[in-house]
């Protein structure tokens, strides 16, 4: 039986994603394209791998939009969705109307932040949901051109809020049916080459998410609020060295008393980021500050507004992530209104 995999957002870390999953056996890959479409139409992908080699990954299937995806009339088993989550400007789920199929299709939301899972159930509650926590590190050079540099971990769990963790015999028939499903999509991963892709339970891909927030909610703001610094020259600055620390340290000691239980001791703590970042000379930006100088939406709500208010759920501030998130989305806000009144003359 053929596996259709359908890769929405085929940006830098989908279309690698998705170059690497066509390997596996049976498995065939379509993805919808926006601003890459003429040249993946006509070329497909050219993925330059220190790790993979060069080669050229061609879709079975490339759309320029949802709806020719809907009328190709294929039935969907996966559908990555790997763009932006911008709550705040479009509810994401709606793109995939028309494309899942219940009993068939499941969802994977490869997507920063927190809190990116609830608008995909809450639209199609009866699909199984999977979570995905990559660090990847990749850029679209030109269209259709990935440049893969380093990294390929990809985390994946089945998002089953309210569900316990324990042994399979205890678990509900939706939860086996979809832990068995995470179980074969990190397979096709690893049959792909992706070595280090790894299945985990829901609550320990909930912990995955928050220590990625401790880098993003520190790193990423922090760059932009500094005038675009990359990671290397803040990690090696004194004063901002210890800010990002402190919003780290401020993340995960918060995280376990969220999730109710502590974060396993594997996980890097705020110095290990921190030196590993000192000796990252490679001039990187986080993907926040490279928008803002683009002109385009920073990822604020899922990666600083979710974690203040699920927090704040539980009965808990964290004053530096609250102080970085009324800064930056004043700033967002403030530029939006100057474009409005630019565009009135």
């Amino acid at each position: 039986m053929t596996i259709n995999v359908l890769i929405i957002g085929a940006g830098a870390v989908g279309a690698f994603y998705a170059s690497r999953l066509a390997l596996a056996p049976s498995t065939q890959v379509s993805v919808i394209c926006r601003s890459n479409y003429a040249a993946v139409s006509q070329r497909g992908f050219s993925v330059k791998s220190p790790k993979y080699g060069s080669y050229t990954f061609t879709p079975h299937r490339t759309f320029a939009n949802r709806q020719e995806a809907v009328d190709s009339g294929l039935l969907w088993d996966y559908i990555l969705v790997s763009t932006k989550a911008l709550p705040d400007v479009v509810d994401d789920s709606e793109i995939l109307g028309g494309l899942v199929k219940e009993g068939r299709s499941a969802i994977v939301l490869v997507q920063n932040g927190l809190g990116v899972e609830e608008p995909y159930k809450k639209r199609f509650p009866g699909t199984t949901v999977l979570s995905g926590v990559t660090i990847v590190s990749a850029a679209q050079t030109e269209p259709g051109v990935i440049k893969h540099n380093r990294w390929t971990r990809i985390s994946v769990g089945p998002y089953l809020p309210g569900a316990m963790d324990g042994a399979m015999a205890t678990r509900s028939d939706g939860e086996k049916k979809a832990v068995e499903i995470n179980r074969k999509f990190v397979e096709l991963l690893k049959a792909g080459g992706v070595e280090d892709a790894e299945e985990y339970s829901h609550a320990k891909l909930q912990m995955v998410r928050w220590h990625k927030i401790a880098i993003n909610a520190s790193m990423n703001p922090s760059s932009v609020l500094s005038g675009g610094s990359t990671n290397n020259g803040m990690a090696n600055d004194p004063e901002l060295g210890l800010h990002l620390k402190g919003v780290m340290e401020e993340v995960l000691s918060t995280a376990p008393k969220v999730l109710g239980c502590e974060l396993p001791k594997e996980f890097a703590t705020p110095e290990q980021i921190l030196r590993s970042t000192q000796r990252n000379t490679s001039g990187s930006k986080p993907s926040m500050a490279l928008d803002w100088e683009q002109g385009r939406r920073m990822e604020i709500e899922v990666i600083l507004g979710n974690p203040i208010r699920i927090a704040r759920e539980k009965g808990i501030e964290m004053p530096r992530l609250q102080s970085l998130y009324a800064l930056l989305r004043m700033m967002q806000e403030n530029r939006e209104n100057r474009r409005k009144e630019v565009g009135k003359l």
